[in-house]
């Protein structure tokens, strides 16, 4: 519901006063997924509900470096406003704030009174509306893994990992955590209401994995949106750095974002199920993994959004870099899981943690949906260990090849907008040209003395 459906916003400020909060904090996601936000106090929520809060609309288009990136609609027409109204339905008190409640915001175009072009949440919106008109409701759970990080002053970045322990992947407790991250971190995350059900420390040392329950995709986004968000806050206040950057060390693996995703009918059933069918799957669920595959190059550019994400692929990386599929098997790109009836979904393993929730949810939904209208089937699974050139295609392998695979994927751009697409390539190119213009550490060390 948004805040303009709303009955009547003085209860919820009725409500937040008798828990003791007086500070509401109005967050939504840029293009690449970072949280934009504003405090509003308790007695000026009313108005920022009527009015919505003014932010400019060249927020989308500012990296992290601060530049403001060229793209239609923001420097060249002035610098304009959006809109972004409270979702009041979304509000949660913080955990670890005390006296703060936050909640997500809808984006408006004051121009036009429609979402604004760039909004991550309305793309997956728009790409659900299609899917209804399909008698589809798409299901996901996410899974996101991250490094903790400390100050370390004699490393180049500043930063180290925490904890170096090794051959420590399926593991909790002291022995890879001994400051008891993780567990505090559940717990706090599960005061936010996020749905988070279980964790662990993943392969590299400092590195975790935390699930999230599957629900809705609009409602799944939400939550690793706002998950990715708290958990770089509480290393805050730790003094610490959590990243869900793509890979940050080199003698490291990457982090990954899989994606669970399934689809109930108009009759809430769980529409990738079929006893009869090949595999143990659906028609629609063999014709939603054969759109994956069809459109994986273009989805490489939101599942992988960064230049540093192809640095994560590579053989024996267990990311995948073939486009292919398997039965129960992990170094496929798609992998089935082996639960069946109501349990019976694909795992999208492409992404990695760097990736926009909404973007990756609404590319990976749309790309299932062309494969649904196209009606074709799957290749043969992928036998064995994967990870051969011979029997599947490379995906790109670059952010650039990336980017262009998605300008030529016409019909996966159809769906998601011409607008949104024309921002996001025309963003990440900007992105490309300042990282082939900057001098980075290896080629000083490659070339310096030497040379």
């Amino acid at each position: 519901m948004s805040a303009s459906e709303t009955p009547d916003v003085r209860q919820y400020q009725e409500r937040l006063a008798a828990e003791g909060i007086d500070v509401v904090r109005v967050t939504y996601p840029d293009l690449i997924g970072t949280d934009r936000a504003r405090d509003v106090l308790l007695d000026q929520l009313p108005t920022a509900c009527e009015h919505g809060l003014a932010f400019c609309r060249a927020v989308y288009h500012t990296s992290p470096q601060g530049d403001v990136v060229p793209v239609a609609g923001g420097l060249d027409a002035g610098l304009p406003d959006i809109s972004v109204r409270p979702d009041l339905d979304t509000l949660v008190a913080l955990p670890w704030e005390p006296g703060v409640a936050a909640c997500l915001g809808d984006v408006i175009d004051p121009a036009t009174g429609s979402p604004a072009p760039e909004s991550p949440r309305d793309l997956l919106r728009s790409v659900l509306a299609r899917c209804a008109e399909q008698g589809l409701r798409p299901m996901v759970g996410p899974e996101l893994e991250y490094f903790l990080c400390e100050e370390d002053p004699a490393s180049p970045s500043g930063w180290k990992r925490y904890s170096a322990a090794t051959g420590v992947v399926y593991t909790a407790g002291l022995r890879a955590d001994p400051d008891n991250h993780l567990l505090r971190t559940l717990r706090l995350l599960r005061d936010l209401r996020l749905g988070v059900t279980n964790g662990n420390h993943e392969f590299d040392g400092g590195q975790f994995e935390i699930n999230l329950t599957h629900s809705e995709a609009l409602a799944a986004a939400d939550r690793a949106f706002r998950f990715k968000a708290a958990v770089k806050e509480l290393a805050r206040k730790e003094g610490r750095l959590a990243t869900f950057m793509a890979k940050p060390f080199n003698d490291a693996g990457g982090s990954g974002f899989h994606l669970h995703l399934s689809c109930q009918d108009d009759r809430g059933r769980n529409a990738f199920d079929d006893p009869a069918g090949a595999y143990g799957l659906s028609a629609t669920a063999r014709h939603a993994l054969a759109g994956v595959l069809a459109h994986a190059p273009a989805l490489a550019a939101l599942a992988n959004p960064t230049v540093n994400s192809y640095k994560r692929f590579g053989p024996d990386t267990l990311a995948p870099w073939l486009i292919d599929w398997g039965l129960d098997n992990r170094s496929a790109m798609v992998r089935i899981p082996p639960e069946r009836g109501l349990g019976a979904r694909l795992e999208l393993r492409l992404g990695d943690a760097s990736a926009n929730p909404y973007l990756l949810i609404a590319g990976t939904i749309a790309a299932a949906l062309l494969g649904v209208r196209a009606g074709e089937e799957p290749p043969a699974p992928l036998e064995g260990y994967g990870y051969d050139t011979a029997r599947a295609a490379v995906l790109p392998m670059s952010l650039p090849a990336a980017l262009d695979a998605l300008e030529a994927d016409t019909a996966l751009t159809e769906l998601l907008g011409k607008d949104f697409t024309t921002s996001y390539l025309s963003y990440k190119r900007n992105e490309v040209e300042r990282f082939g213009r900057h001098v980075t550490d290896w080629e000083f060390t490659e070339y310096a003395y030497h040379l």
